[in-house]
């Protein structure tokens, strides 16, 4: 496209999101835009994307309640610290008695000073109260574009989800948004890809959560189905009924599925490895 079609198309664009144009129409627009080139068919994905976020609910892509990793109010600096550096969050919530009592959100930038300064040091005891941030509370049955412009109004990254009785539902952060639109964020434990294999020279096999059951039946010569899922970390969370832990394992024919690596949400890593006394080689 030309610069004078460049123009038009952006105008175009703009004044749909000043009107009250509908998704529909602006999907229509969107994919218009990409058959004469004007935007890139990664960036439409986004963008259509960006349109489903008034679909999704918050509860949708929380972190449920049972897997925050969040610390008592009256823990020290230094359970504290050992937690973050645990779970490998920056942001700890604080509740008091209960998960239903969340009081306010530690940075672990704010630890540095009082675990760190030597004139810190032989003051009053300092807890989690001394160094919290007030904490940003969401509607489990919110939209997920409501809540994307919270996150940006109240320069917060994180919320706590509460249900229809003020209760705590879980944990939901601007990372889980911007996954909703540009899918997930890999990092150094998804080194493998959804598509790959890794067979060992000891005879077990690695691969990644995001791997697909098809993929995993013909590599193993197995039968997994689920109606629900369709990769094999969501097919060994289905079967424990929540996302499985680091360690955890589950023997499906001749196989032992061990979950290497999951977070709160995902199965990342899974160990794959054939059961004692039952050999079996994996289809070429």
């Amino acid at each position: 496209m030309d610069e004078d079609s460049d123009g038009r198309f952006l105008s175009r664009i703009i004044n749909l999101f000043r009107s009250k144009t509908n998704s529909h129409d602006l999907e229509e627009h969107i994919l218009d835009a990409k058959d004469e080139g004007a935007i890139p068919a990664e960036q439409v994905s986004m963008l259509l994307n960006v349109l489903d976020l008034g679909k999704t609910r918050v509860e949708d892509i929380m972190v449920p309640r049972i897997d925050i990793a969040c610390a008592e109010a009256d823990a020290s600096l230094e359970e504290l610290a050992g937690l973050i550096v645990t779970c490998g969050h920056s942001r700890i919530p604080i509740f008091e008695e209960t998960k239903d009592r969340m009081v306010g959100i530690v940075h672990a930038k704010d630890l540095l000073r009082p675990l760190l300064d030597p004139h810190c040091q032989g003051q009053a005891p300092c807890g989690p109260k001394n160094i919290m941030r007030p904490i940003f509370f969401v509607n489990a049955q919110a939209s997920v574009r409501s809540l994307l412009r919270q996150f940006q109004n109240e320069r917060m990254h994180l919320g706590i989800v509460q249900d229809e009785y003020g209760g705590t539902a879980g944990l939901v952060t601007m990372e889980d948004v911007l996954e909703e639109i540009v899918g997930d964020i890999e990092d150094e434990y998804d080194a493998l890809r959804p598509d790959e294999i890794e067979r060992r020279e000891d005879g077990s096999m690695l691969c990644s959560g995001r791997t697909l059951l098809e993929d995993v039946n013909t590599a193993l010569g197995l039968d997994l189905a689920s109606e629900d899922v369709e990769s094999i970390g969501g097919y060994l969370t289905e079967l424990a009924g929540a996302v499985p832990a680091d360690g955890e394992s589950f023997d499906l024919g001749p196989w032992r599925f061990l979950v290497q690596d999951a977070d709160a949400k995902h199965v990342r890593l899974v160990r794959i490895e054939p059961l004692p006394n039952r050999p079996e080689t994996p289809k070429a």
